[in-house]
């Protein structure tokens, strides 16, 4: 097993929540700075990213659904191929990741629309 830990990001489950790819945004830009704190978490740890995680919603202008109109969010513990793709290999990426490595965070950026101030989620490693 590999001595660095692992970390994986994702945002914009949720098409409306704009906001989270902002979030995204700065964390990718910070991560890649020279700023020695991010030198620091690159030394320690690899970072997979997942920057979009229903691109189908938000082509197509849904709020909350997924092209096959569900709720990513809410079918992860029975994420399809063919009608979830972004989700179930997302699954296989942190299955994969979590072979190789020990797993420290799984955080997903959401923007919610009726919440004020940062809203971080973290996934129970249970959920794989």
């Amino acid at each position: 097993m590999d001595k660095r830990c692992g970390v994986v990001i994702t945002a914009r489950q949720h098409p409306g929540e704009s906001l989270s790819s902002y979030m995204m945004e700065g964390f990718i830009e910070f991560i890649t700075s020279e700023d020695p704190e991010a030198q620091y978490l690159r030394k320690y740890c690899v970072f997979k990213v997942v920057p979009m995680l229903n691109p189908d919603g938000v082509i197509h202008g849904n709020y909350r659904s997924s092209l096959c109109g569900r709720d990513l969010n809410r079918i992860w513990n029975k994420a399809s191929p063919t009608l979830h793709p972004t989700i179930y290999h997302t699954k296989e990426l942190i299955r994969k990741l979590q072979n190789r490595r020990k797993l420290h965070l799984i955080c997903d950026l959401h923007g919610h629309s009726r919440k004020y101030l940062l809203r971080i989620y973290e996934y129970m490693l249970s959920l794989l």
